[in-house]
């Protein structure tokens, strides 16, 4: 106890305290880089003096041959580690110079980044996703992806490997001690700098000749001039007339002369116009009349039509639509040829929009206004089948370049209008009635049924209650269809409408070809429905008799009263 007291003294304290000074004037801290002197090297250690430590630090040998620094390392040379521990449980000083290169490394790129400056460096290998590039000051590591190599595709890099090259730093990691540089930084950023000496030449007003179209976008055209820069002309400027898109007008490779009309010299772009090298030609539109024929010159086929000048400059687009009255998707392409001079009507000109519309089909006489005069609804006509569907039949019409329509249900007024469909074959010869033309949807309809006399109007004259002898034709258990007498169409009487009573209500009752009468229950012209009864019949006829042969006290207590009531308040409706 006493040796601790005399530890504890004024004396002992003042002693710790000079250590302390003496040690922090060297800045002997761990985790620090610090500089030792080489006093002995052997095969496989070098023995450092670093003043303020008490035991000389040892580094392995292999650690300076991966610096590349073991064979001109000499005694009395300076080498910089970093202080990793100043006594460790065997109680030696622990010290890298491995690490202290790598953290001084470190120190030179956040330096770098933060100045935003470029790096020596070069590629040394090839990984998943890029490259690794070492840093040529510090050899420190680091990744460049490979969409930052270059900036046009690369498919080999082997003459970059291992050159002494700048790149820029991109991202930096701290924590991790990840580094991420580009190549493309660096060379964009030269690219950059000889692009704007080259816009310095252009000025707007300058014509620039024999630019060469290079590609284009929806927004504009692009061209090249004189394999220096790529100059836009936007959608607006390539033409007065309307133009949907640049290859409508351009093809790639073509020369053509451009008019600066601006010159951004922090976007490092020019723009041109192709348009304002000439005269607008909607300054003298009004020289044209609609619905006027005029001579038209095909400049450029499409699948969707051709593109026309009515005079240099004056371009409008000949929409397929107009071409032909008749012909199904009418092919451009198929009926002229670039430079044809052709017939065109212009059915619209807009100044504002500065649009033009033509037309080639109004050059002659719609075959619809003519079938409509010669040939006018519920008219008789003949033609030949051209095409057959699951549900209409094409009929090419005498004397005209036209399919009219004929629906199955126009086919005959029997029930099975499909089965009717199947009689028919292409090639046939018909004779129909002209039922509807739609000049402006371009349809005509017609029809074969109406030839021949509608079985309907056996009930033009006919009403509900009306009472018919109808021939019973055949019976099931649902019901029996029969068949007025005169007429040509068939009936289902239902089972619940044989009989007032339930236990009369049978079908079987009732033989082939025996005549009974009925009621007329539901008459519909709108949509030919007719429906028959015999119950109705037993009901008209009991109303009746009470009518005629009782009082109107009596007739109360029969059990079919209420409906002889209902049915005569029907009638008074």
């Amino acid at each position: 106890m006493e040796i601790y007291k005399e530890l504890n003294t004024a004396a002992s304290k003042e002693f710790e305290k000079l250590l302390n000074s003496k040690l922090s004037k060297n800045k002997i801290e761990e985790g620090k880089i610090i500089e030792g002197v080489v006093t002995k090297i052997t095969e496989k250690f070098v023995f450092l003096f670093i003043d303020g430590l008490k035991s000389e630090p040892v580094l392995d040998i292999n650690e300076l041959k991966t610096l590349k620094i073991s064979e001109n390392i000499k005694i009395g040379e300076k080498i910089s580690v970093l202080l990793e521990k100043i006594e460790d449980k065997n109680g030696e000083v622990l010290v890298s110079a491995l690490k202290a290169q790598k953290i001084k490394g470190w120190y030179e790129l956040e330096k770098a980044f933060e100045n935003n400056e470029p790096i020596n460096g070069k590629i040394t290998s090839k990984c998943k996703g890029g490259v690794i590039v070492e840093h040529i000051e510090t050899g420190s590591l680091m990744f460049c992806p490979g969409s930052q190599i270059s900036d046009s595709p690369m498919k080999d890099i082997s003459h970059l490997m291992n050159e002494p090259q700048k790149f820029a730093l991109i991202k930096l990691d701290k924590i991790r001690g990840n580094a991420c540089v580009s190549r493309r930084q660096i060379i964009s950023s030269s690219k950059k700098e000889d692009k704007a000496k080259i816009i310095e030449k252009y000025k707007v007003g300058d014509i620039i000749k024999n630019a060469v179209v290079k590609g284009y976008s929806n927004f504009g055209c692009f061209f090249n001039v004189n394999n220096e820069i790529d100059c836009l002309v936007h959608l607006q400027e390539i033409s007065y007339s309307r133009v949907n898109h640049p290859d409508e007008i351009f093809n790639i490779g073509e020369k053509h002369d451009l008019l600066v009309i601006s010159v951004d010299k922090e976007k490092l772009q020019v723009g041109c116009s192709i348009k304002k090298l000439s005269p607008d030609p909607f300054e003298h539109i009004s020289n044209y009349e609609l619905n006027k024929p005029y001579k038209v010159k095909v400049v450029k086929l499409m699948d969707f039509g051709a593109f026309c000048e009515l005079e240099p400059g004056l371009s409008t687009l000949l929409h397929s639509s107009e071409l032909s009255w008749t012909k199904k998707n009418p092919s451009a392409k198929k009926m002229f040829k670039v430079n044809d001079e052709i017939d065109c009507v212009i059915t619209e000109i807009d100044k504002e929009k500065r649009r033009v519309a033509i037309s080639h089909k109004l050059t002659t006489q719609s075959p619809y206004e003519a079938i409509e005069k010669n040939h006018p609804e519920q008219s008789n006509i003949e033609g030949t089948i051209s095409s057959i569907n699951d549900y209409a039949i094409y009929l090419k019409l005498d004397g005209y370049d036209i399919d009219a329509f004929l629906h199955c249900n126009d086919l005959t007024y029997a029930k099975n209008a499909e089965e009717e469909l199947t009689k028919f074959k292409k090639g046939d010869k018909l004779k129909v009635k002209i039922l509807e033309i739609k000049k402006d949807q371009q349809k005509v309809r017609v029809g074969l049924k109406q030839m021949q006399p509608d079985p309907f109007d056996y009930f033009k004259d006919k009403k509900v209650n009306d009472t018919l002898t109808v021939t019973v034709i055949s019976s099931d258990n649902k019901g029996l269809v029969v068949k007025p007498e005169g007429c040509a169409m068939e009936f289902i009487i239902k089972k619940s409408q044989i009989a007032i009573s339930a236990s009369d209500a049978r079908p079987s009752r009732f033989v082939g070809s025996e005549r009974i009468d009925a009621a007329i229950s539901e008459i519909d012209f709108s949509k030919r429905k007719v429906s028959l009864s015999i119950k109705l019949l037993e009901e008209l006829n009991n109303a009746k008799a009470i009518k005629e042969h009782s009082s109107p006290l009596s007739g109360k207590n029969l059990p079919f009263s209420s409906l002889s009531d209902k049915l005569e308040k029907k009638e008074k409706k």
